[in-house]
């Protein structure tokens, strides 16, 4: 039986006391020519923390100001690559007409706004058609490049307002190039004169928000790397470089655009493309799929091992889409699939051993692991953990052979 610590990380903690507050202060600070017509606000699939309440705010801010705004999905190729199947995506996070206080407007139809070097580039319907567009989004790292700019605002002008007709223009340039295609895009978009202003938000470690900048129009390209400097504080990692197992208990869009963040897991799974120094970790396992992914179980691939009741989730042409849209079709891939996730971890214990384990909820929620015993000692020298002192069992619902902590 395997012997299991319980260990909290000290992560930046510094959540927002008022999020609309906030959010009214620095779009108040913009001295904005409000247009007096229909505003649109691209919503995404992100698990963003407090994400409603920030759209309601926006939402607010603009009505005031004698806007009618009203949101409009903009997800890329997501759910299935639909109006129906985005619409019902931001209304399974919280986000529909009556909570917001204001319409859905939803379509995969495009207006063509430009052409860049790898393909043409697309502006969803009623964001073109609207008087303007406020672009709301979590700045962070990127799951597949490096570079000034990553996810956050631009990438919403470019791939999520784009629908999947953007979103192929940008995958299909070449990974090392997509930090170059990303501002190429985001000039476009921006030169549609669409954008009205942009909404930064950061995360702190326990995924809460703790920053909102708001960004002028002809500011976005120039200023999100600023607010990508500032992700670097907060952004959580894992406590030990050097694991032969993790074990995630959840997989997801709602947590990475991958499933699983690669900056975290160290590992890009990406053909030709160079990988993160760090973390190393020989094996990697999944044991569930977030419910909110709403089937989407792309980045699956970036695990060895997952359980069944993993794979029963997946809705594989959701998963084809969005891989597909990409092209890069490894993070797509079933991996060795066990019945259960007690069975999933005798058998990796039993070929790569009992040593060196941390067991994760996900890639987003970092503050509370467990580790193996023979950690002990390299936790407790961590200055940002504290470890429990009592190990405890790694015990299974009998019922279900489930993990259990």
């Amino acid at each position: 039986m395997m012997q299991l610590f319980s260990v909290q990380q000290n992560l930046v903690s510094s959540p927002l006391q008022d999020v609309a507050a906030e959010l009214h202060r620095q779009l108040d600070g913009l001295d904005l020519a409000v247009p007096q017509g229909p505003v649109a606000i691209p919503v995404g699939s992100r698990g963003i923390s407090s994400i409603a309440n920030i759209i309601r705010a926006s939402g607010d801010w603009l009505r005031k100001r004698g806007a009618k705004p009203f949101m409009v999905p903009a997800m890329g190729s997501h759910n299935g690559a639909t109006a129906s199947g985005q619409q019902q995506m931001i209304e399974s996070l919280g986000m529909t007409e009556q909570a917001m206080g204001m319409p859905i407007r939803s379509s995969m139809e495009c207006v063509h706004v430009g052409t860049v070097s790898s393909g043409d580039v697309w502006m969803d319907r009623f964001c073109h058609e609207s008087a303007g567009v406020l672009v709301i989004n979590r700045v962070k790292l990127h799951t597949c490049f490096s570079g000034p700019i990553q996810s956050g605002l631009t990438k919403m002008m470019v791939v999520g307002m784009g629908k999947i007709r953007s979103a192929e223009t940008f995958h299909s340039c070449p990974t090392p190039q997509m930090k170059d295609m990303l501002l190429e895009m985001g000039q476009v978009v921006v030169d549609s004169g669409k954008i009205l202003a942009g909404l930064a938000i950061l995360e702190d470690g326990f995924d809460e928000t703790a920053e909102i900048h708001a960004l002028p129009a002809s500011q976005i390209l120039t200023r999100e790397p600023e607010v990508l400097q500032r992700h670097h504080h907060y952004f959580p990692r894992l406590p030990i470089d050097d694991l032969d197992v993790l074990v995630v208990d959840a997989i997801g869009k709602t947590y990475s655009g991958t499933g699983m963040d690669t900056n975290v897991i160290g590992y890009r799974g990406l053909r030709g493309s160079q990988d993160l120094d760090r973390p190393r970790i020989r094996v990697i396992s999944a044991l569930s799929l977030s419910e909110a992914s709403q089937g989407n179980a792309i980045g699956v691939g970036l695990a060895d091992f997952i359980t069944q009741r993993l794979r029963n989730r997946i809705d594989e042409q959701k998963t084809f889409i969005n891989a597909f849209t990409t092209g890069d079709m490894d993070r797509a891939k079933i991996p060795a699939t066990l019945p259960d996730d007690e069975t999933l971890c005798e058998k990796i214990c039993q070929r790569y051993g009992g040593s060196r384990w941390m067991f994760i909820p996900n890639t987003l929620h970092l503050g509370h692991v467990f580790v193996s015993a023979d950690l002990r000692e390299e936790i407790a020298a961590h200055p940002l953990c504290k470890l429990d002192a009592d190990p405890i069992d790694l015990t299974f619902s009998r019922g279900r052979h489930q993990l259990v902590f």
